[in-house]
């Protein structure tokens, strides 16, 4: 059975997006935040921004 992306349920600051990714990948969430957040602000904020924004909108919530 494939893994499958979700937003995080338990480790989110805003949406989940980086936890998600953090649990999908097996990395450590504060990494995953961090390298987000350095490649915003070298791409330009709203990039970065809009990346989070989508990716919140199309990551699916948690199976219960």
């Amino acid at each position: 059975m494939a893994k499958k992306l979700y937003l995080s349920a338990t480790d989110k600051k805003i949406a989940g997006v980086c936890g998600g990714i953090a649990e999908y990948f097996g990395a450590d969430p504060t990494l995953v935040r961090l390298i987000w957040i350095i490649i915003t602000v070298f791409t330009g904020v709203i990039p970065g921004t809009l990346a989070y924004l989508l990716a919140w909108a199309v990551m699916p919530k948690p199976r219960k």
